[in-house]
């Protein structure tokens, strides 16, 4: 296959930078924009490519030359005069052999173009363009296409005031056929995107490649900064789907947008204040944003796929008010119980998408070549935990919507909503932690190696243990984590509100005893919120290297201290233990006198007195 790169702009944005050179010279990470496509193409077999040239043309024809030095054939097309994006392809029709990618000059671009031809191939298109969202979504040429990846619509800036619109746009980069060549004009200043491909969006089969690979202009000196900063950062290459991707999984009603059962209309589409920065914060971080929401509102008869459409529209819409996008977004339109009025026979399947089957994680998978044990699924009800621990994500289940009311399955982590999982997702505030405790297990003989990690109530000791334990895990240690929450007696059964009495401390003490000689201890568990049935649990050493025992009163018995090799305490303000505390008993259901009753009692008998237990500590987290 061929390859045309259109190289004769001005780039009238970008003069500031250089303006003895045009924009597909400017350099990226040390070498010309335009050897990186060169390179880019050579590396997938692509060795035949014409340039169009035409402002400062001779910086480019000097530089790249007949592209022996790149084992490539390269020749130039000299506009006499500039010919936007069409008119110089129209001249070199008769040296097209078949179809062609097209590529602009101003694109830095890392993505796996033998994929690209097979989707073009596959799907007979005669013009197939690469799209994707992009983080301006408002200021954007956007593209519509309808399930089957068919183009159906192009939207010009500025958009329609008050219509919604896909994310979707244009990335500059084209398979064309020589079908496409009848409907251009030779010696005419046009546009591919704003002239031709609108104008034969019905005439020819156009088809949408949607990549989460790296596409992006750098036709200003803004873009042209942060392409430079993420290829110096690896971050270009990174993204190339040969590369294994990582992905934050969301559901969608009680996560990103309100949940009002069966959201049927754009305007009951209620989006939370902060998912637009949520979202923002997972597309900076590298990892993908991908929805997977079962939308069973189609089955019910209530909405039909294009209404879903448009208020998904307005999701797109919403976040990108915020410069968020979604990579991607799976729905799953089924449900397998029949015989309701109105009900869409069509879609009354027992499918593989509906949560808790963890089909759209697959598909997904599929699709992006994504790590599942490296990537997350952040939801609001026992579906999709369910879901995400069928197709080996790790779990965060959020305290909003649903907030995980009545689920007999427990998530990895729990947090007040989206916002706190990314920024704990993205952040991983404990990873210089594990890197030393790691170390520190290594340069140690002791085996078992005891951790005893204690703190007051809502600090993070439970998030810290989690993700240390996979850590851990993942690196090939074998641990041991028990949850000193297992020892917590049931309200009715206390006798005093002390903490001591409340975690049974003597038997708690001696039951630990037991269990680093070896025996089992069993226990009825602990469940945190009213709606959940506790687990029963059983401990026994199994020969594992580390021991983590994490807790409230971890730090509270002389004789539990003495079993431990290494004492964390974990540290929260209590300006944040108070607002937690009001998240976490509104969650289970209090009201807000009943909480600051609550909450003034557990200071005085409870959270002073585990405060103290800092100095107990060896290193305070």
């Amino acid at each position: 296959m061929q390859a045309v790169i259109l190289a004769g702009g001005k780039g009238t944005r970008i003069q500031s930078v250089q303006v003895d050179l045009p924009k597909s010279m400017l350099p990226i990470g040390g070498k010309p924009l335009l050897q990186h496509q060169v390179e880019w193409l050579k590396r997938y077999g692509i060795n035949e490519i014409i340039l169009l040239v035409n402002h400062l043309k001779e910086s480019v024809i000097s530089f790249l030359g007949n592209g022996e030095k790149w084992g490539v054939t390269i020749r130039y097309y000299e506009e006499p005069t500039p010919l936007g994006t069409v008119g110089g392809v129209k001249e070199i029709e008769n040296q097209i052999k078949g179809d062609f990618i097209l590529v602009y000059g101003d694109v830095m671009a890392d993505m796996d173009l033998l994929r690209l031809q097979k989707f073009h191939l596959d799907n007979g298109s005669e013009c197939t363009l690469v799209v994707h969202p992009n983080d301006h979504p408002y200021d954007s040429d956007l593209v519509d296409m309808d399930a089957a990846g068919r183009i159906t619509a192009f939207h010009s800036k500025p958009h329609a005031p008050g219509k919604f619109y896909r994310n979707l746009v244009n990335a500059g980069v084209y398979i064309l056929s020589p079908a496409v060549f009848p409907f251009l004009q030779k010696g005419v200043k046009a546009d591919f995107g704003r002239d031709i491909f609108p104008s034969v969006v019905n005439r020819l089969k156009m088809m949408g490649y949607n990549s989460a690979e790296y596409l992006k202009d750098m036709g200003t000196p803004e873009r042209l900064e942060k392409v430079n900063h993420d290829f110096l950062l690896g971050k270009v290459q990174a993204k190339n789907r040969a590369n294994k991707q990582r992905a934050i999984f969301l559901d969608r009603d009680g996560v990103l947008n309100e949940d009002s059962h069966l959201v049927a209309s754009v305007e009951e589409l209620a989006i939370y204040p902060y998912s637009g920065k949520a979202v923002k914060k997972i597309n900076d971080s590298g990892f993908l944003a991908i929805v997977a929401t079962n939308q069973s509102v189609i089955a019910r008869g209530k909405i039909s796929e294009a209404d879903l459409r448009v208020i998904h529209n307005k999701l797109d819409t919403v976040l990108g008010a915020d410069h968020a996008k979604l990579d991607a977004l799976y729905y799953c339109p089924h449900h397998p119980d029949k015989g309701f009025a109105g009900e869409n026979s069509k879609y009354k399947i027992d499918c593989h998408c509906r949560k808790p089957k963890p089909g759209m994680l697959l598909d997904a998978a599929s699709d992006f070549n994504i790590d599942l044990s490296e990537s997350y699924f952040i939801g609001d009800a026992e579906r999709d935990i369910e879901a995400g621990q069928r197709a080996g994500v790790s779990t965060v289940g959020v305290m909003t919507g649903k907030g995980m009311i009545g689920s007999k399955i427990r998530p990895d982590y729990l947090f007040p909503n989206v916002a706190a999982a990314v920024d704990f997702i993205v952040d991983e505030p404990y990873k210089s932690v594990f890197s030393q405790l790691q170390s520190m297990i290594n340069r140690s003989a002791k085996k078992p190696f005891v951790i005893l990690l204690g703190g007051n109530t809502r600090s993070g000791k439970s998030s810290v243990a989690t993700y240390v334990t996979k850590k851990f895990l993942k690196t090939g240690t074998s641990i041991l984590r028990i949850n000193l929450d297992d020892w917590i007696l049931h309200r009715k059964d206390r006798k005093t509100f002390s903490v001591a009495d409340s975690f049974q401390l003597p038997k708690l003490v001696s039951d630990v005893e037991h269990i680093l000689k070896g025996d089992a201890v069993k226990l009825p568990g602990y469940a945190h919120h009213p709606s959940w049935e506790a687990v029963p649990v059983t401990y026994q050493y199994r020969d594992e290297n580390v021991i983590l025992i994490e807790g409230v009163v971890a730090l509270a018995d002389e004789k539990l201290r003495s079993f431990a090799d290494l004492r964390l305490f974990k540290q929260i303000s209590i300006h944040e233990l108070k607002n937690r505390f009001i998240e976490f008993y509104k969650w289970k259901g209090m009201d807000s006198e009943s909480i600051e009753e609550l909450y003034r009692n557990r200071k005085k008998g409870e959270y002073d007195r585990i405060e103290s237990h800092e100095s107990f500590a060896d290193w305070v987290l």
